[in-house]
């Protein structure tokens, strides 16, 4: 057995009604219908070709664990955000790449990722 990639995230989230509004609204993440009956109040979304999945619930504690996010151009994903009223903190570099975080209703951070581009230059 040989991991191939990630398949999906999940979440612990205080409301779900309010994550749902959060992720699909604000995000833009799209719900998924296939989800089984568990037993447990959730909801599947996809992220792209990934999945992230909500568990409604006590969140835990927050120590430094977060998602990442890949986008294109991170000032024009703030900036959307912004305008949807979601803070998002100011980016800062990693490399050649460039990171800013923001938070979910439950607080979760989630970090908005944009890679140095191909040439070795920087995409800001």
């Amino acid at each position: 057995m040989g991991p191939l990639e990630i398949h999906h995230v999940s979440l612990m989230v205080a409301d779900l009604d309010d994550a749902l509004d959060f992720y699909v609204n604000g995000l833009g993440l799209r719900p998924r219908i296939d989800r089984p009956d568990s037993g447990v109040r959730g909801a599947w979304l996809d992220l792209g070709d990934r999945q992230l999945h909500l568990i409604e619930g006590d969140p835990p504690p927050a120590a430094g664990q977060h998602f990442a996010l890949r986008v294109s151009d991170l000032d024009a994903a703030r900036n959307l955000l912004r305008d949807r009223g979601i803070a998002v903190g100011e980016p800062t570099r990693v490399g050649r790449a460039r990171q800013a975080f923001l938070r979910d209703p439950s607080g979760n951070a989630i970090e908005l990722h944009e890679p140095a581009t191909h040439d070795g230059g920087s995409n800001r």
